[in-house]
C-alpha cells in the first residue's frame, strides 16, 4: 500500500521534507531533501557520466554519521553551486556538524546534478549562475507537500523522447516500514514500451498514479535494438536520472548501501536502456531511524531494497506522467492524448 502519511510522496517517510525552486527563464531549477535531524546516509553510481558534491562523506568508512540535506539540481556542473546556498541556509537555522566549541557548525549537504543546457532556456547568467540561490530558495520551501513534474530539478528534465520531470512515491511494508523515492528524471533511455503508450513501470504502479494504461495482448515485439525514442542523439555528459530513496527503518550506514544498490535496480525496470556510458545515474538511500527493525537484519534490508526498487520505477514513470510540454519539449501527455 503507499505509505501511511498518505501523500504518495518521498515525505511520507517521517522526518524528511522537501523543496522546489526553479528559474522559469533559464528552464532549470533544484529539488532539496531535507532531514529534521541528521540522517544516515549512503550512494550508489550506476551512470558514466556522474556529476556530484561531497558523495565520498557518504561513504560507511567515512567520519560523517549523517545528512542535514541531499540536493538534486539542474544545470549540470554549474548545478553544483545549489549545495551551497542548502547549506547556507542551514548554518543559519543554527544546523550542522559541531567541530569545536564556538567554531561555525558545518551542516553536511551532499549533491547530484542533471544536465538541462540545452532545453531551449536563456542560460545568459554571467559570472553568477542562479543555484546557489536556488539551493536556498528551495530548502527554505521544504515541506511535507511538493509539486511534480515540472518542478525543482525536474523543470528542464528530458526523458529519452518525452518530457522528463520530478516523480516520488511512497509504500508501506507488511510490518509498517515507510519506503519512499524521490526522482529527476532526464534519461538517454525510454521510459515506454515501444509501440504502446505504457510505462515500463507499468506492473508496479499503484492507484493510476501515472495514467493506468496496461498492455493489451498479444505483447507487441520487443527486439534487441535500442529503442526509437530514445534521447536522439546521445550526448556525453548531457543527461543523467538523479534519486532518493528513503525509510524510516533504523538502518546502518552499510545496510544503506545495500538498499541504495539494490534500489537502482528500479533505473532498469522504469527506462531502457539504464546506466549508460551518457547518464550519470544515482541513487541516495537515507534512513530516518524512527523504527527499528523487528526481524533477521539481512532478510529486512532484502525486502526493504526490493521495495525501494519498485518505489524508484514508480517515481520515474510518475515524474515523465506528470510532466507538461515546455517549449518543444512534448510531454508523455500530449503525445498520447
Amino acid at each position: 500500500m503507499i505509505g501511511k502519511g498518505g501523500r504518495n510522496l518521498i515525505t511520507d517517510v517521517p522526518g524528511l521534507r522537501v523543496g522546489n525552486a526553479e528559474d522559469a527563464a533559464a528552464r532549470t531549477g533544484v529539488t532539496v531533501l531535507l532531514a529534521e535531524a541528521p540522517a544516515a546516509a549512503a550512494v550508489d553510481v550506476r551512470g558514466g557520466a556522474p556529476g556530484t558534491r561531497d558523495v565520498d562523506a557518504l561513504d560507511p568508512v567515512s567520519l560523517v554519521d549523517g545528512v542535514d540535506a541531499i540536493v538534486l539540481s539542474g544545470g549540470s556542473a554549474f548545478g553544483l553551486d545549489a549545495p551551497a546556498g542548502v547549506q547556507a541556509y542551514l548554518k543559519a537555522q543554527g544546523r550542522g556538524f559541531e567541530i569545536a566549541p564556538g567554531a561555525p557548525r558545518v551542516p553536511i549537504v551532499s549533491g547530484a546534478i542533471l544536465f538541462d543546457l540545452a532545453n531551449g532556456g536563456v542560460k545568459d547568467w554571467g559570472e553568477l549562475p542562479p543555484y546557489r540561490e536556488l539551493g536556498r530558495m528551495a530548502a527554505a520551501a521544504a515541506s511535507g507537500n511538493f509539486a511534480l513534474g515540472n518542478a525543482g530539478a525536474g523543470l528542464g528534465a528530458v526523458a529519452g523522447a518525452y518530457k522528463g520531470g520530478l516523480g516520488s512515491t511512497s509504500a508501506t511494508s507488511d510490518d509498517g516500514a515507510i519506503v519512499g523515492a524521490l526522482a529527476a528524471v532526464n534519461a538517454v533511455g525510454s521510459p515506454v514500451i515501444p509501440g504502446t503508450d505504457v510505462f515500463w513501470a507499468f506492473p508496479f504502479e499503484r492507484g493510476g498514479e501515472f495514467g493506468g494504461r496496461r498492455i493489451e495482448m498479444p505483447l507487441p515485439p520487443i527486439t534487441e535494438a535500442l529503442p526509437a525514442d530514445l534521447k536522439s542523439p546521445p550526448r556525453s555528459r548531457a543527461n543523467t536520472t538523479i534519486a532518493v530513496v528513503a525509510t524510516d527503518a533504523a538502518l546502518s550506514r552499510v545496510e544503506l548501501k545495500r538498499l541504495a544498490i539494490m534500489a537502482a535496480d528500479g533505473f532498469a525496470r522504469a527506462l531502457r536502456p539504464a546506466h549508460t556510458p551518457f547518464d550519470g545515474d544515482l541513487v541516495y538511500a537515507v534512513s530516518t531511524a524512527r523504527r527499528e527493525l523487528t526481524g533477521p537484519r539481512p532478510i529486512e534490508v532484502m525486502r526493504l531494497g526490493s521495495l525501494a526498487a519498485d518505489c524508484l520505477a514508480r517515481a520515474i514513470a510518475r515524474g515523465v506522467y506528470e510532466a507538461q510540454t515546455l517549449g518543444d519539449l512534448q510531454s508523455y501527455r500530449d503525445r498520447f492524448r
